[in-house]
């Protein structure tokens, strides 16, 4: 039996029989393209004032001193309509200027780069694994054909506990692994943005299948001694996804909370969460997830826009967890020996090319230019009234974003997103690289990315980037920033000494 290799956080095939994600050609569901065109009408209001303004202050700018004199004595004989309109005025501007959302900045981000004596070479990892009694012949070269097939290089990282002989899966060990990259994060990210700990006032840390007590963001609030009135979140479950899950629980937050900082982290725990059973569909996350994680400063600061390196534009959050095949594509479980593991159904690359096209239906309206939507929805309306057949017009994202950071979940979710989004090669390049040097990190991968496309020297000022991940429930999520000048990778960045090596060759 033949495997292939994919998706979000180790989306693979167990059959002969190949499934893609589904042509986003056939067909789009018209209600999500209503819902992106509800977010453009939320906003028309504003498009429309911008041009109302621009032409009285031209009108204003003609008037000559006379003009101005004669006004005064015609509203001398209307005073109670000069008031009333004052008054008015005074209104509509506080009620602007008090409902318009506050800029989100991304001041910085760094990536955790474990060490060198936690990498992990294709032929240490099937040595360990022939040490596990518990894997079968089978189950071996099973992983070894997902490990040639997905992507990764031969320096990605495992936990320390997973390095020992037998493995360490305990409670005491896992909580090293969050340790460690957590505050290995966080200590780069006060070191180079000279933040006190103390001026966080939220903090939003997401892990999928590690969440003990007290909590992840309770650990962080302890070794950082972070406030007494800290708004903390520890989401769980969520997913590679979770990522832009926390990003925008924090954009809420900096809505209503004025002047503050909120630091988003974002990582996976593997040391308990490694399958010891023989089911095929729960070995592949042992092949493809590894140590990775983040740490992002936000701010709502207007003074922080100078040293910020992005401005948040939008996030998109899809769910498709009503539908029941979706809900279950990616499910933790116990195999039928009581070994616990997350299971990945055959239907999941068809379930996140669902998510992603009701995900990009929603996200069109708020990113492409004017020309791309009347296309896109002039053919629809085409194809509802005439033809069924006639394909719907796929916009080109391109026009809309410089730089794509899409999850790096596996080797054959980035093929099929590079095909049906008619993306290049360097589009997709960051996602792939990633993928090899540092493998599936789960819900930091798109900081990785980030990291790398910074790297290589190519992010200007004005330059748009859109991060995309899937995650387990099934969802999928976008997150778009805008560069606010030309971005130099941060200090320390986990690219810093191995750059010039990428990007590298890779066989298919």
């Amino acid at each position: 039996m033949e495997a292939k290799e994919p998706v979000n956080g180790g989306s693979v095939q167990i059959r002969t029989e190949t499934r893609k994600l589904p042509n986003f050609l056939q067909s789009v569901n018209m209600k999500y393209v209503k819902l992106g065109y509800h977010y453009l009408i939320t906003h028309l209001f504003k498009l429309c004032l911008v041009p109302l303004i621009a032409v009285l202050i031209t009108e204003i700018s003609r008037l000559t001193p006379d003009d101005l004199y004669h006004l005064w004595l015609h509203l001398q004989y209307n005073l109670v309509a000069f008031i009333l309109l004052s008054a008015l005025a005074v209104f509509g501007s506080t009620v602007f200027i008090m409902t318009r959302p506050r800029s989100v900045y991304l001041v910085d981000y760094s990536c955790y780069l474990p060490p060198a004596s936690l990498q992990v070479k294709y032929q240490k990892f099937m040595d360990h694994s022939k040490l596990i009694e518990e894997f079968n012949d089978s189950s071996l070269e099973f992983q070894r054909k997902i490990l040639e097939r997905s992507g990764l290089g031969e320096e990605t990282y495992l936990p320390e506990a997973l390095h020992s002989i037998p493995p360490r899966p305990t409670m005491v060990a896992a909580r090293e692994e969050a340790e460690q990259v957590m505050f290995g994060s966080l200590d780069k990210l006060f070191e180079n943005t000279k933040i006190n700990p103390r001026d966080i006032g939220v903090l939003v840390v997401n892990c999928s299948l590690f969440n003990p007590t007290p909590s992840l963001s309770a650990m962080i609030v302890n070794k950082y001694k972070l406030r007494g009135n800290v708004k903390s979140f520890n989401l769980g479950g969520m997913g590679c996804s979770a990522g832009v899950i926390a990003i925008d629980l924090a954009k809420d937050m900096l809505q209503v909370h004025r002047n503050t900082y909120a630091v988003v982290v974002s990582t996976e725990n593997i040391t308990q969460n490694w399958y010891f059973g023989n089911r095929k569909a729960m070995l592949i996350p042992n092949c493809l997830f590894r140590v990775g994680g983040t740490a992002v400063l936000l701010s709502n600061k207007p003074r922080d826009r100078r040293r910020s390196k992005y401005k948040m534009v939008h996030t998109v959050r899809t769910h498709k967890g009503a539908d029941e095949k979706a809900f279950n594509c990616v499910y933790q479980e116990q195999d039928e020996n009581g070994k616990t593991g997350v299971s990945l159904s055959k239907d999941l690359m068809a379930i996140a090319g669902e998510a992603l096209k009701a995900n990009i239906t929603t996200l069109g309206p708020l990113v492409l230019p004017i020309s791309e939507q009347i296309l896109f929805f002039a053919t629809l309306v085409a194809k509802k009234l005439f033809n069924a057949k006639l394909k719907p017009y796929i916009p080109d994202f391109k026009l809309a974003f410089d730089h794509f950071c899409i999850h790096a979940g596996g080797r054959a979710v980035i093929d099929e997103l590079e095909k049906n989004l008619q993306l290049s090669q360097r589009h997709v390049e960051a996602s792939r690289m990633t993928l090899h040097r540092f493998g599936n990190t789960s819900s930091s991968s798109i900081w990785y990315e980030l990291a790398y496309i910074e790297a290589k020297g190519r992010m200007k000022k004005g330059n748009r980037v859109w991060q995309i991940a899937f995650g387990s429930g099934f969802k999928c999520n976008s997150a778009v920033w805008v560069a606010l000048h030309n971005v130099k990778p941060s200090v320390s960045s986990p690219w810093e000494h191995c750059i010039d090596r990428y990007p590298v060759k890779l066989d298919h």
